[in-house]
């Protein structure tokens, strides 16, 4: 019995690392900026005139482009209905890419921690094709010579200004129902936990 609970902690071990690694790895979900939660990004907007917003909403590097527009969209929609009006037109729009490159180098080589913490292999004595020679595993070998980490993110950021209307919809490819937008974004909108 005693064996048998020591393999169910054992396994759910990784279950829980992993758990705990995904659960910090999310998308932003629909929330305002500067929320602390799980997850960075959020919407924002500013009054222009009262009929007339500047809105926006930032993505962190696990939100998709798609995402990041449909949530903007909403945005201006729940806004239009919660300002009285109708519908909105979008006068500008822009979706911008924010690509941040990252290199990071092992600074410590064989003397500090490496992927597998202060373990690895040892120098030894080797016996090749010229005699006994020194080993090192750091050095001339491309798998242990790697200590480079290159990273490249990238998130989005969507703007948009939209001018609101009460009344039947302007006759304007830019326009749209707020009531229409709020029904058919609403299902894939998500919301912090």
């Amino acid at each position: 019995m005693d064996r048998l609970r020591r393999l169910s902690r054992a396994s759910a071990t990784p279950l829980l690392a992993f758990a705990l690694l995904t659960a910090c790895a999310t998308a932003t979900p629909y929330q305002p900026l500067g929320t602390r939660g799980q997850a960075s990004g959020g919407y924002s907007e500013q009054r222009i005139e009262d009929n007339r917003f500047r809105v926006s909403f930032t993505g962190n590097q696990f939100t998709s482009r798609q995402r990041v527009e449909n949530y903007l969209l909403f945005r201006a929609a729940e806004l239009t209905l919660q300002a009285g009006f109708d519908s909105f037109t979008m006068v500008e729009r822009s979706v911008d890419p924010n690509t941040r490159t990252t290199v990071s180098r092992d600074t410590f080589g064989p003397y500090g921690p490496g992927p597998w913490g202060y373990w690895g292999p040892s120098w030894r004595y080797r016996y090749g094709g010229y005699g006994w020679r020194y080993w090192d595993p750091w050095y001339g070998s491309p798998f242990w010579a790697n200590d480079i980490d290159v990273r490249t993110v990238t998130s989005f950021e969507a703007t948009a200004e939209i001018v609101m209307s009460r009344g039947s919809r302007p006759n304007d490819p830019r326009s749209f129902d707020a009531r229409q937008v709020m029904d058919n974004l609403g299902g894939t909108i998500e919301l912090p936990r």
